[in-house]
């Protein structure tokens, strides 16, 4: 069973636990379950993503009741009219606020402009050596993406040196090891944490809002992180 967040009569979120894919895929034969199979069978009706989110990353997925909002529930990703929210925590200590405006490279050679804007929340050290550190030190990152670019947001705090722990394969791998090996913790840290929209029939503005994922919630508290 999904933990549904929202629901009307067009429109159902539901908080994706992280490592379920969104929908069937060739690149990923090792699995039989879905968020859409799943959630269409929980509600025994036809659901269709309005937008996808990495197997990896947990968090707010919105799908659609019909057709027809479908595709305006689509055009309102493609017009960037639906803002997003993501937590994360990340190795090292990020700035207090910012923006990463750096183009990313699509499969087919294609670079598309990306831009992510950041705001640091809390930072965590702790008496962990770590290859040439004496400790590691963690932040827990607000992430706002302006474009929707795929691994976007992955690519762009590897991009300023500070990844998202636990990811692979853009991220660091002695930090992933440690966190597997000392901690038993192999999720990546990232979570869709809110949509905001005007609903395409109503005009009434939609926010939903996903809590974290146990994992999740366990390495703040392992950090002393406060989200």
């Amino acid at each position: 069973m999904l933990d549904i967040l929202y629901q009307d009569e067009e429109l159902i979120a539901v908080n994706k636990p992280h490592g379920l894919l969104v929908h069937r895929s060739s690149i990923a034969a090792d699995t039989s379950e879905f968020a859409l199979q799943i959630l269409r069978n929980q509600i025994q009706k036809t659901v269709y993503p309005a937008h996808r989110l990495d197997r990896k990353t947990g968090g707010v997925l919105l799908f659609s009741l019909n057709k027809e909002m479908d595709s305006m529930a689509q055009q309102l990703f493609a017009d960037r009219r639906i803002d997003k929210t993501y937590l994360a925590v990340v190795r090292g200590y990020m700035e207090d606020s910012g923006s990463i405006d750096y183009p990313l490279r699509k499969e087919n050679g294609t670079v598309q402009e990306a831009l992510t804007h950041f705001k640091t929340i809390s930072r965590a050290e702790v008496n962990i050596p770590l290859g040439k550190f004496e400790t590691s030190r963690y932040s827990l990152v607000e992430a706002i993406p302006e474009t929707g670019r795929m691994h976007q947001i992955r690519k762009h705090f590897a991009h300023v040196f500070h990844p998202i722990i636990a990811d692979r394969p853009h991220g660091c791998n002695k930090q992933n090891k440690m966190w597997k090996d000392r901690f038993a913790m192999d999720t990546m840290l990232l979570h869709a944490q809110k949509l905001c929209f005007s609903h395409p029939r109503t005009q009434e503005k939609i926010v939903i809002e996903a809590p974290l994922h146990s994992e999740f919630q366990r390495v703040l508290d392992l950090l002393k992180l406060q989200a």
